[in-house]
């Protein structure tokens, strides 16, 4: 196992200020110290890169990822049509696809120095993948049933998957009812009662789109005659209101609102929530700004995901981030990183042991290479530029 002191153009442990030339010590996998460039002397220099805490994916469908470029996302007007695409797939795949769609999207994801994932699975398909993977994960078994009766069967199959795994020291087991509009509203709280016990998160898909808001509050709109068409639609499954949605989460538990894209700003969100916002996805169905500067202007937590290869060109946590800065080029680099770290090991359970560079934590960061260019950390960190990424796991080098 590695061990020693690793020092680079840069240093940005996100608990602290960016070190220019500073070193991380590990021992026994985990960072023994982080300081100041001279304190200690360096073993090993990374050179022309920035050493960051591994990222952090907290929202990922990895069932998804031999859709890339099979489904383009439409406009807000014919979004039920991507949908259905979607449902098309799914069913189009055998037991043997879905295992190496999985793989391949996870490949995907350690390549670009993701050390900390979030999947929302079907069936909770992707834990035995994960269980092999040199990452941390939260697996989400998703839950869909609108009808009472199709609501009591995805719980008990929740519930009875949740109950059964064998955890490990770097895979856990979360629940995802999938949105407003595909569970019945009793399903949202009973998944914070599956998880209680172990106090894992649930995660669930919430004002993605303009249509859900329509269905929610005034039952009409497009989702109606998509439901419809399914088969599925049952006027009396729904939740009242979005906020209800929330508060109907146990406050208790972490929970992530995915996508918030047409949340309003004022919305009271609970305790111990995390926002994912998806850039390039959001940006891809042509939805309107994303409210994520007021929500941290709030105190609420936000952090960034990929989102699916049926939405987005890969899976690259750093590339999320790269199109923010591209967008609001005055926020906060640091805010920014932490996004894309700490915020998602928040949002995931795992703060104690991932998220930043500092003592005590496992040792797990990735050099990222960098422009050869003068100027702040964080710009060079969020510019464009190519280069292969070294991810350190648990202190050892992945290959």
């Amino acid at each position: 196992m590695p061990a020693g002191c690793f020092t680079a153009r840069w240093v940005l442990p996100v608990a602290g200020p960016p070190l220019e030339r500073g070193i991380v010590a590990i021992r026994n996998g985990r960072i023994d110290a982080v300081l100041p460039h001279g304190e200690r002397q360096a073993d090993v220099d990374l050179g022309n890169v920035a050493i960051v805490p591994g990222l952090a994916n907290p929202h990922t469908h990895l069932d998804l990822s031999g859709a890339r470029g099979l489904i383009p996302p439409t406009d807000q007007d014919h979004f039920t049509e991507w949908l259905l695409g979607v449902i098309a797939y799914r069913r189009g795949r055998t037991t043997e696809q879905v295992q190496v769609d999985i793989r391949a999207g996870l490949a995907e994801c350690l390549r670009f120095g993701t050390t900390l994932i979030g999947d929302i699975a079907a069936e909770g398909a992707s834990w035995e993948a994960m269980r092999e993977a040199t990452t941390r994960a939260v697996v989400f078994y998703e839950l869909i049933g609108l009808s009472e009766e199709r609501a009591r069967a995805a719980e008990k199959l929740g519930r009875d998957w949740f109950e059964s795994r064998d955890e490990t020291r770097n895979l856990r087991a979360g629940i995802s009812p999938h949105a407003p509009y595909s569970v019945h509203g009793r399903l949202i709280p009973q998944a914070g009662q599956i998880v209680r016990v172990k106090k894992r998160p649930t995660a669930i898909h919430l004002a993605e789109w303009r249509a859900e808001i329509e269905l929610i509050h005034f039952r009409q709109g497009p989702l109606v005659p998509f439901l419809k068409g399914l088969g599925v639609w049952d006027k009396d499954a729904f939740t009242t209101d979005l906020a209800g949605v929330m508060k109907g989460c146990d406050q208790r538990q972490p929970k992530l609102f995915i996508h918030c894209n047409n949340l309003a700003p004022s919305t009271r969100v609970p305790r111990n929530s995390t926002i994912v916002y998806c850039p390039r996805t959001h940006a891809a169905f042509g939805h309107p700004p994303h409210p994520f500067r007021e929500f941290l202007r709030r105190g609420v937590r936000v952090c960034l995901g990929t989102d699916s290869l049926a939405s987005n060109p890969d899976l690259d946590i750093l590339a999320e981030a790269r199109f923010v800065r591209e967008k609001h080029p005055d926020f906060p680099g640091d805010q920014l990183l932490r996004m894309i770290t700490l915020s998602g090991a928040e949002a995931l359970g795992w703060a104690d042991e991932a998220g930043t560079l500092e003592p005590g934590k496992s040792a797990d960061f990735v050099a990222i290479p960098l422009p050869n260019a003068d100027g702040d950390p964080h710009d060079l960190l969020f510019a464009n530029h190519p280069g292969d990424r070294r991810t350190l796991f648990r202190g050892e080098w992945r290959s």
